[in-house]
């Protein structure tokens, strides 16, 4: 249990150092996940379109991409449901996620890759328990199982 806990205690300090080179340096951070995301997808339909490979900067994506609306994107979402590929992201898309509540009474499908839920949904949890755990020194991780437990040892002062 210990050897557990030390390890997630530095997982979780050496993401707080990323964390705090995101802060400090939020243009470049910006700038590089541009063109991580712009290399990933040069080669699917939209990328093609719109000539992701050769947009080098937040400026010529801007000049290149027009600006879209749900209903816009809506024929190629429906074209993904139906399960082509390789048309507004690189990997496959198994998932939708439904929004809840729109202005048009209507659900919107939004395309979930693997990706999506690792860069976004599981890291932004991640996140949330480095910077609670940086911020709460006094707080413990125990493991039992699959679960993560954390506990907080509240002092009286």
């Amino acid at each position: 249990m210990a050897l557990i806990n030390s390890v997630l205690a530095w997982l979780m300090k050496k993401r707080m150092h990323q964390i705090e080179l995101f802060i400090k340096y939020p243009l470049e951070v910006q700038n590089e996940w541009l063109k991580k995301l712009l290399s990933s997808a040069k080669d699917t339909e939209w990328g093609k379109t719109y000539d992701y490979k050769s947009i080098a900067n937040a400026e010529k994506f801007k000049e290149r991409v027009p600006l879209n609306d749900y209903e816009s994107l809506k024929p190629f979402i429906i074209r993904m449901q139906k399960g082509e590929q390789n048309i507004l992201w690189n990997s496959d898309i198994k998932w939708f996620a439904k929004s809840s509540g729109t202005t048009g009474d209507k659900s919107k499908f939004i395309p979930v890759s693997e990706e999506a839920l690792e860069e976004c949904h599981y890291k932004g949890g991640k996140d949330l328990l480095s910077i609670y755990c940086n911020n709460n020194p006094d707080t413990h991780l125990l493991m039992a199982g699959d679960w993560l437990w954390v506990a907080v040892i509240i002092s009286a002062k």
